[in-house]
């Protein structure tokens, strides 16, 4: 892709240039009937065919809003068009099948309804009764498998909404129960759950949110209520989530899903699309047009502008095992802004920076605290991982003690030594020949400013750790309670090798600072890092250790 400038999005037509030119290197990779899309051979826990109508459904994202805001363009109707009558035929050889429960063509069904919403006589006026039949036959497969109970509810919402539109037989009633556990995940102040036990990560923006919005702007009507609901919590979270964006452009690398990257902003592209203003509509375009430059710069594509699975460069180590080739392709999703016309106030809105923003934040319902750093990046500390171990590395993604939009974090290869298990952000503890760090918490709350946790690594080691951010960095102070004489580390954020931009202090405890080098590829910003630390001596007993980290 070429060199991305905000200043060159001026128009709706040069948001939609760049939305096409990403889209446009996928045509060869279509099959015969258009109805896959097979972007490289590595694979998913779920069947291939699913992982290539996957790819095919993605895109729609961003076509589906294109088409919505009134453009054509006559060469993606016809693939989109063929595709998706031979993909829900039946008789078709490359037809999609048919559903089981929690299957993966489930979650890839809400792109089609979204397209359906918002370009129904694009899609559907160029369909015949029968091929329209088998499309709502196909759709409505979600009514007979249940999806997860997590965001994932939400596409049985969309899809529902979308046959209901059409003017087709929908289930009112299961769609209702849908929409009762969704609001059951709302914990206040914004703030929503991803499941009733679940995690306050980026599927809280581009999941929980962002399917609300595009619910309120079509059930209105109906369900007025609700709809005003989920507007009202979107309005709420809007000022929080701009803690979550740097200066230059960049998302908060934190959890799970990483690897759908520009993702991050589309909540501010729902937001615009239907507009709503938890910010300022400049501001807005601001985070989303800079966001676009952040990554649009980053080597995400391979050598035939596709995008790749990984974060800031190719990188299969940090990827879930529901990541397929065209898993990227949800990024899509901040390009929903296109379903405005050319004359819409956004297109001609001045960008604007970001606010100016607390240097510490305290999110008591997300069980954050949030940091902005001088120069202009956000720093976060989690309380750590409420769940047991679901995905990939859970425990990197939710449990380290900071995570920054500038360091990024790094993933464990393997626990055996320093160089592989990467042990960025976190005390580990070496025993037995392996590494151990904290994984999921006991307890923890934010008080005082503070983020306190008691986690236990391993049988016979407890730790309470107190995380108290500051002015320049922050303070780790750790109470570990243990049965063995042993070495613990205690270090801070990952670094380019040779970057001096993070260090760690030892204030209280038998500790030698040291800098540990990882294996390449471990981290998600970059490929090659050092890791500044403080090695502490710990002895059976109680032992009180406090390391400074310095950024």
């Amino acid at each position: 892709m070429k060199e991305f400038k905000t200043e060159n999005i001026k128009s709706r037509q040069d948001m939609a240039d760049v939305m096409l030119e990403i889209l446009e290197p996928l045509k060869k990779y279509y099959s015969s009937e258009k109805s896959w899309l097979k972007l490289g051979d590595t694979s998913a826990h779920y069947p291939d065919t699913a992982a290539w109508m996957e790819g095919f459904s993605r895109p729609l994202w961003g076509l589906g809003a294109y088409w919505g805001g009134g453009s054509s363009d006559k060469e993606w109707e016809e693939i989109y068009i063929k595709g998706l009558t031979s993909g829900s035929n039946p008789k078709s050889e490359q037809y999609w099948g048919d559903c089981v429960p929690y299957d993966q063509m489930l979650v890839e069904m809400a792109a089609i309804s979204f397209t359906i919403l918002f370009a129904g006589d694009k899609i559907l006026g160029q369909m015949n009764e029968e091929e329209k039949k088998h499309l709502f036959a196909w759709l409505s497969q979600i009514n007979v498998n249940p999806c997860h109970s997590c965001n994932w509810r939400f596409f049985h919402v969309l899809v529902n909404v979308a046959l209901k539109k059409a003017g087709v037989e929908y289930d009112a009633n299961g769609m209702e129960e849908s929409l009762k556990f969704l609001e059951d995940c709302y914990v206040g102040e914004g703030w929503y759950l991803d499941g009733i036990n679940g995690q306050a990560d980026y599927y809280v923006p581009f999941g929980m949110h962002f399917y609300g919005i595009i619910y309120s702007m079509f059930m209105k009507d109906v369900d007025p209520e609700r709809c005003k609901r989920f507007v009202d919590r979107a309005m709420e979270f809007g000022k929080d989530y701009t803690y979550w964006f740097a200066e230059d452009g960049s998302g908060l690398p934190y959890g799970r899903s990483l690897t759908y990257r520009f993702a991050q902003a589309s909540f501010f592209s729902a937001c615009v699309m239907a507009h709503i203003e938890p910010i300022p509509l400049g501001e807005m375009k601001g985070i989303i047009l800079r966001h676009m430059e952040y990554w649009f710069n980053k080597p995400i594509f391979d050598h035939d502008d596709v995008l790749t699975i990984g974060y800031a460069y190719p990188n299969l180590y940090m990827a879930e095992s529901y990541n397929a080739p065209g898993s990227p392709y949800w990024s899509m999703k901040l390009f929903t802004c296109l379903t405005l016309p050319e004359d819409d106030p956004f297109w001609s809105a001045r960008p604007l920076p970001l606010r100016k923003m607390e240097e510490i934040k305290v999110f008591p319902t997300a069980k954050m605290i949030m940091q902005r750093t001088d120069d202009g990046h956000s720093v976060s500390f989690p309380s750590g991982l409420h769940i047991g171990h679901v995905h990939t590395h859970m425990e990197e993604k939710y449990s380290k003690f900071a995570y920054s939009t500038k360091y990024g974090f790094s993933v464990m290869h393997g626990p055996y030594s320093f160089s592989e298990a990467a042990p960025d952000s976190v005390l580990s503890f070496w025993l037995d020949g392996q590494i151990f760090v904290r994984r999921t918490i006991e307890k923890c709350e934010i008080k005082d400013g503070k983020v306190i946790s008691d986690w236990s690594p391993f049988m016979g080691i407890n730790v309470h750790t107190e995380i108290i951010p500051e002015k320049g960095g922050h303070r780790r102070v750790h109470t570990i309670d243990s049965q063995y004489d042993m070495v613990a580390y205690d270090s801070g954020f990952a670094v380019p090798i040779g970057d001096k931009s993070c260090t760690a202090k030892c204030l209280i405890g038998d500790g030698d600072e040291m800098v540990l080098r990882a294996d390449p590829n471990t981290n998600l910003l970059h490929s090659k890092t050092d890791i500044p630390t403080v090695k502490y001596k710990i002895s059976k007993g109680t032992n009180v250790i406090e390391t400074r980290i310095v950024y």
